[in-house]
């Protein structure tokens, strides 16, 4: 019932564009609006316009508890302490991950749709990496592709439709990392399933064998769960198998070519 809810509530919020829970949080900051504007007004006499934002007082100071918070700040770490001479990424979100790297170094962008801003320290193109990559083939010594290869194939992007089209993407990756590169890889993984045309959770038994046919070796994992939860696996084939029966959590596989 809980998780029908929760599924619920997020096709509200984010689909739909209503958020039934804000009404709620507004009402509830209505009290101390009016007691801090009465307060305010009593010692201010300048031009005074109504404009309430009821909702931050109740907040956190930012939000720390998204997986795409805990992915974009963990992997972008790792790629300021490696130093790679290349970084390529795939399709990651500019105005998260892309932006933190882009802060400390040049990254190369591949992603199927445009990007119509020139934006300093990076350079983008515009590609389908369902598709062979050819020419650049082992053409870098770093890589990452975060919350983005479980939408391959489904058209969600404007992508064409491909039930094989993670697996395709996944190869086309691997060939562009040259030997000894490193991989950063996060994807939803637990019970495989297609929740159409939202995303895949793939078995991460599944990710890891399709990834060793392209030479690429699991070499750390870490698990960020629902809420903000970070644990590293230290054994990451260990614990695959317990990982594959869980509905959700966000695997970010680190891998390295051979």
């Amino acid at each position: 019932m809980r998780a029908t809810l929760l599924r619920f509530y997020s096709l509200l919020s984010g689909q739909i564009g209503f958020d039934p829970l804000k009404p709620l949080r507004t009402l509830r900051g209505l009290p101390g609006y009016f007691r801090d504007m009465r307060q305010f007004r009593a010692g201010y006499t300048g031009e005074f316009v109504i404009s309430p934002a009821l909702q931050n007082r109740s907040e956190e100071g930012g939000t720390t508890k998204s997986e795409y918070f805990w992915q974009d700040l963990l992997v972008a770490r790792k790629i300021f302490e490696a130093r790679p001479t290349r970084h390529i990424d795939i399709g990651s979100r500019i105005d998260g991950f892309v932006a933190h790297v882009a802060a400390f170094r040049e990254i190369e962008v591949f992603d199927i749709r445009p990007i119509s801003t020139n934006i300093p320290g990076i350079k983008f193109t515009r590609a389908d990496l369902m598709d062979p990559v050819g020419e650049l083939s082992e053409c870098c010594d770093s890589l990452s592709c975060l919350h983005a290869l479980e939408h391959f194939g489904l058209g969600r992007y404007g992508d064409p439709v491909d039930p094989l089209g993670f697996e395709r993407g996944l190869a086309s990756m691997a060939r562009l990392l040259k030997s000894k590169g490193v991989f950063y890889l996060s994807v939803p993984i637990g019970i495989e399933r297609v929740e159409f045309n939202s995303h895949r959770v793939i078995d991460p038994r599944k990710l890891v064998e399709l990834a060793s046919r392209s030479e690429l070796h699991l070499s750390a994992l870490t698990i960020i769960h629902p809420g903000g939860g970070v644990s590293e696996r230290v054994s990451p084939d260990v614990a695959l198998y317990d990982l594959a029966r869980l509905t959700y959590v966000l695997g970010v596989f680190t891998f390295v070519k051979s």
